[in-house]
């Protein structure tokens, strides 16, 4: 068992950050029932900072599904720490909490970390089995019982001993320079994620998702870079998969929205990350009053850039196509802010740490639609956790 401080730094890689650390009230989440109970948490502190996560396996409030296997996480978990520091380039503000010394304790472990030199992952499906699925799946999107899907698979190290988190989250965010990366720590998970997508985010009654769907590899030289972005934004293909997805996420927030308030703010916007471009859009809604954030998640949890369309056959398909319960990847990882404001993310590009059981997790996925090439999905996915660990040489 681990003996870290409960933490979670969520780092814009633009100079920004909010840090929570340091144990306080906590709230566990083991069956979709208590759902309400996490209102119920949230209400009882209203006035304070609650970090926290979700894990994608709280997909079973979507048709009562159950995972394959023994899960390692709670479907949820969140608590107040005892101190919450905000961060604007070198300015370390406390809003919570005055125990200076675990802000700087931490940043002093977070910056002479170093990255560990990880052996390479296995995958725990094989390559042909891949093709295989990807093939089976556009069957049935051809028999019209899926549009669109997110289908994920797993690579991993085992039998790994890893001393501390803050290297780990070192490795990821130094490849990954993403606007939602985060560090997780606590005594079952140590999460580095270098997440560029937003799940959900509430300021006021306004309510915004930005799904991303459509991926383009970074160039190295200026031309070759200009070239993918345009390759990007023109392809048919992921113009198709990001528009199915905004239905999805419009017709989400249609449920917890007033009526005529949901509005796509972007479409097909193409944003340049360290590794990738990417196609991103922004959809928004003004929500009904008093909507409790259990009803929220009810209504957009699983997100709709993970699981697919309709969602409910999407998700159900996947947990019988995929070879692993997905855990923490495509959950999200985010905070309340006092009064009820809050921010999330989407897990993915993210090594997941399970301490207990000396294992390394990296979740990849990619959608399928009617016009998958089930070869260049597979590469899709190689492209995307490339920068993040290497493969077995026979992989």
């Amino acid at each position: 068992m681990s003996n870290h401080i409960p933490t979670c730094y969520l780092n814009s890689n633009d100079g920004t950050a909010i840090l929570g650390i340091g144990a306080g009230p906590a709230f566990t989440l083991t069956c979709p029932t208590q759902l309400p109970d996490l209102d119920a948490f949230l209400l009882e502190h209203k006035n304070s900072y609650v970090f926290g996560y979700l894990s994608y396996e709280l997909k079973q409030h979507v048709d009562n599904l159950s995972s394959k296997k023994n899960l390692k996480l709670p479907l949820a978990y969140f608590w107040v720490p005892s101190v919450v520091a905000k961060i604007n380039q070198d300015e370390i503000t406390l809003v919570q909490g005055k125990d200076i010394t675990l802000v700087q304790d931490f940043f002093e472990t977070l910056t002479h970390s170093e990255a560990p030199d990880l052996a390479p992952f296995s995958a725990r499906t094989p390559k042909e089995k891949y093709l295989q699925h990807v093939n089976e799946i556009k069957q049935l999107i051809q028999r019209g019982d899926l549009y669109e899907t997110n289908y994920c698979q797993e690579y991993f190290l085992d039998n790994l001993t890893l001393s501390a988190p803050h290297g780990l989250y070192n490795l990821v965010n130094q490849r990954t320079e993403a606007p939602f990366s985060g560090l997780f720590i606590a005594d079952n998970l140590w999460l580095a994620c270098g997440s560029p997508e937003r799940y959900i985010q509430k300021v006021g009654d306004i309510l915004k998702s930005q799904p991303i769907k459509g991926t383009s590899p970074r160039m190295n030289n200026f031309l070759a870079d200009e070239a993918a972005k345009q390759s990007l934004i023109h392809s048919k293909k992921e113009r198709a998969e990001n528009v199915m997805i905004v239905d999805l996420v419009r017709n989400d927030l249609s449920k917890i929205a007033e009526p005529g308030s949901v509005h796509v703010d972007e479409l097909f916007g193409l944003y340049s990350f360290k590794t990738v471009h990417q196609m991103i859009s922004t959809v928004s809604c003004k929500l009904k009053p008093s909507m409790e954030f259990s009803e929220i998640v009810k209504a957009s949890f699983p997100m709709g850039s993970m699981t697919g369309a309709p969602k409910r056959n999407a998700v159900r398909y996947m947990d019988e196509f995929e070879d692993s319960n997905r855990e923490i990847y495509s959950g999200s990882l985010g905070y309340f802010k006092p009064g009820g404001d809050f921010d999330f993310n989407v897990v993915i590009r993210s090594l997941a740490y399970y301490p207990t059981e000396n294992y390394l997790s990296c979740g990849v996925g990619s959608a399928i639609t009617i016009g998958a090439d089930a070869q260049q999905e597979y590469e899709e996915c190689l492209l995307k956790i490339g920068r993040l660990i290497r493969l077995k040489s026979d992989e």
